[in-house]
């Protein structure tokens, strides 16, 4: 094996292994950035053996195994944790070298989801450590995701391991009322990151689809882990019908094409019947919370097999029943666009008035640039111009800007710019 076939073999098992692997190292040590460390010193052991040697036929198992000796290594070197060495020496003594049982690496990752998304930490802390520990990105990529500085992140994943270890934050499942709480916090991570790959917030890219990817597997992998949570499936329900609308939502130059112009025929069927699927099962677990309401909005574009069979009279139902269990003015704006769709414009623009003066609208690009779909649609075209050029200059992603300066400069020209 070349070096670097060797290098790529070890980035692929990296991938799949890393969040495996500090998971397991975390309920030993109860230290997550103990356990990325030992990971790390297991990852060097890898670059220097295997280019040698070859990949081992248990690559994870070879992995933990070196770690968990650096672990102990780790302990001799303090005199007070010696019942840690014997722990971890019966470990190894009476494993196959390293291997974990499939139930005890499940509960390890569910345990390393929910301390990654401790509410302790900040959203962006949250985001950074949940991408590092558990989706394998380096530090670099993450940064290159997100359009931030590299120190920037990776003092955030520092900040984020020492607020866990001052904390004490306990590595396990939370039960009982703590539940419902702690397991939003990790919905809300995972939808977050979605959302930065469907949307790009900044930079010359609409859509990151590296993180798309990233949030789709993590979801799959909560789902799977918790199998009796509605909201759980009612978020992969929701990714996997957004992201069966990827391929179809740029053009050849990678310019942003608008939902109801994009060829359908485009869309990945089989990721929509993965959502209605995951749909379904959040229905029959007990009805649908803010995720699963979202992902039944999403179902009636997947099921509309051209633009105008769209149900948005009921689009605008499921918006209205998603307000009274989160309500919040993104909501009503996009409920304004369902009435505006379902029962002409002018109607839209009426729901639409009372968020003009929402402080929390205020710098939101998407308020001004609906307002101009609307009175576009009404002829209103001079409005329809200014709201698509007050849009343009609020948002800070290139292509978007690039789009709605040209649904302006359509408006200018009287022509129809949705």
């Amino acid at each position: 094996m070349t070096a670097t076939d060797a290098r790529r073999a070890i980035d692929a098992v990296w991938r799949i292994e890393s969040a495996r692997l500090i998971a397991g190292l975390a309920r030993m040590t109860h230290d997550l950035g103990l356990a990325e460390e030992l990971a790390q010193d297991a990852l060097v052991a890898a670059l220097e053996q295997w280019p040698e040697s070859g990949v081992p036929d248990n690559p994870g198992a070879w992995l933990m195994a070196v770690a968990k000796r650096r672990a102990i290594d780790q302990f001799r070197r303090d005199k007070r944790l010696q019942s840690k060495i014997a722990e971890l020496g019966r470990q190894l003594e009476a494993e196959d070298p390293g291997a974990e049982a499939a139930d005890d690496i499940g509960d390890d990752l569910l345990r390393l989801m929910f301390i990654a998304c401790h509410p302790v930490l900040s959203t962006e802390a949250r985001v950074a450590l949940t991408l590092k520990v558990l989706g394998g990105l380096t530090t670099e990529e993450i940064a290159r995701a997100y359009l931030a500085p590299e120190p920037t992140v990776a003092q955030r994943i520092v900040r984020a391991k020492r607020t866990l270890a001052r904390r004490q934050a306990p590595f396990e499942v939370p039960s009982g009322d703590e539940l419902p709480e702690r397991l939003q916090s990790v919905l809300e991570v995972i939808y977050l990151i979605l959302n930065e790959g469907y949307a790009a917030t900044a930079g010359d890219d609409w859509m990151r689809p590296g993180l798309c990817e990233d949030a789709l597997r993590l979801g799959r992998i909560l789902a799977e882990l918790m199998p009796k949570q509605p909201e759980a499936h009612g978020l992969v329900a929701l990714m996997e019908i957004q992201a069966s609308r990827m391929r179809a939502r740029t053009g050849p130059d990678g310019e942003p094409v608008l939902l109801l112009d994009q060829n359908r025929t485009r869309w990945d069927q089989l990721l929509i019947r993965r959502g209605l699927a995951a749909l379904e099962r959040a229905e029959r677990l007990g009805g649908l919370g803010p995720y699963g309401l979202q992902a039944a909005i999403a179902a009636c574009h997947a099921r509309a097999r051209a633009a105008e069979e769209t149900d948005w009279a009921r689009i605008a139902t499921l918006y209205g029943a998603l307000a009274v269990v989160t309500p919040s003015p993104v909501v009503e704006l996009n409920r304004a666009m369902a009435l505006g769709m379902a029962h002409g414009p002018a109607s839209g623009l009426r729901h639409m008035g009372a968020l003009m003066e929402e402080p929390a609208l205020r710098g939101y690009h998407l308020l001004p640039s609906a307002r101009g779909d609307l009175l576009a649609r009404l002829g209103r075209l001079d409005e329809a111009r200014q709201e698509f050029q007050r849009a343009a200059s609020l948002t800070r992603n290139a292509r978007e800007r690039t789009l709605l300066l040209e649904r302006a400069a359509a408006c200018e020209r009287g022509a129809d710019p949705t």
